[in-house]
């Protein structure tokens, strides 16, 4: 693995927004001695199978999984990835979350949750969804959301279970969990790290069945707070 060199995953269907989410990461302050790369993965049949075949083609220690609508506005993002990233105790660090999972196996049903994140859903209209910050630099917390999530640890997206496009961000967050290693969300107290663009769309018919298979897979590892 190449210790001073962080890779950028994304799946790709809307080229305009990876064209959009691109010019972001290509302007942020690279530290002195490290190097970026870019893989962008098109067609992929679910977000586990792109993520798996991207983290292989890469040997960049630090891989940065996002969603192609999410704008990465912190110029000084990997400077302060590897400011977190020095305990290797963590694992996987995210923006938005929730510190226990609750048995629904979703992390906005948590009661609490931590992180920041600008939503821009429609045109001319910005919501500052700000959650709970950290006292200090992090905080610990059980998941993160997958629209922007960078790890330290090569670990396999369970593309056995989740096929599609639900569930995986969680997944891979217990996974880490699983291995002994931390999720991190930083304090964005004063400056948010990302601003993220999604179109409103309804629920899938397919994302029970993920959540139901979720569910069974981790049960007994939940410690929903009452």
């Amino acid at each position: 693995m190449d210790s001073k060199k962080f890779c950028f995953i994304t799946c790709v269907n809307d080229e305009r927004w990876y064209s959009e989410c691109r010019l972001y990461l290509e302007n942020l302050i690279v530290p002195d001695g490290f190097s970026t790369e870019f893989i962008p993965i098109r067609n992929a049949k679910s977000m586990t199978s792109g993520y798996n075949s991207a983290m292989q083609k890469s040997n960049a220690k630090y891989k940065i999984y996002l969603h192609q609508d999410t704008l990465v506005v912190n110029k000084n993002l990997l400077i302060d990835l590897l400011d977190i990233f020095s305990d290797e105790s963590i694992g996987l660090i995210g923006i938005i979350g929730c510190v226990s999972l609750p048995e629904s196996g979703i992390w906005w049903d948590g009661l609490r949750q931590f992180g920041r994140v600008l939503h821009a859903c429609e045109p001319e209209s910005v919501v500052d969804t700000k959650m709970n910050q950290p006292d200090g630099k992090i905080q610990i917390v059980d998941v993160v959301d997958g629209l922007f999530m960078a790890a330290q640890i090569d670990l396999p997206w369970r593309e056995d279970l989740f096929d599609d496009f639900h569930f995986y961000d969680v997944s891979q967050c217990l996974e880490m969990k699983r291995r002994g290693f931390k999720i991190a969300i930083p304090n964005q107290d004063e400056e948010f790290w990302c601003m993220h663009c999604p179109k409103e769309k309804s629920l899938s018919p397919k994302y029970k069945i993920y959540k139901r298979r979720f569910q069974i897979e981790y049960a007994g590892e939940f410690q929903p707070e009452v």
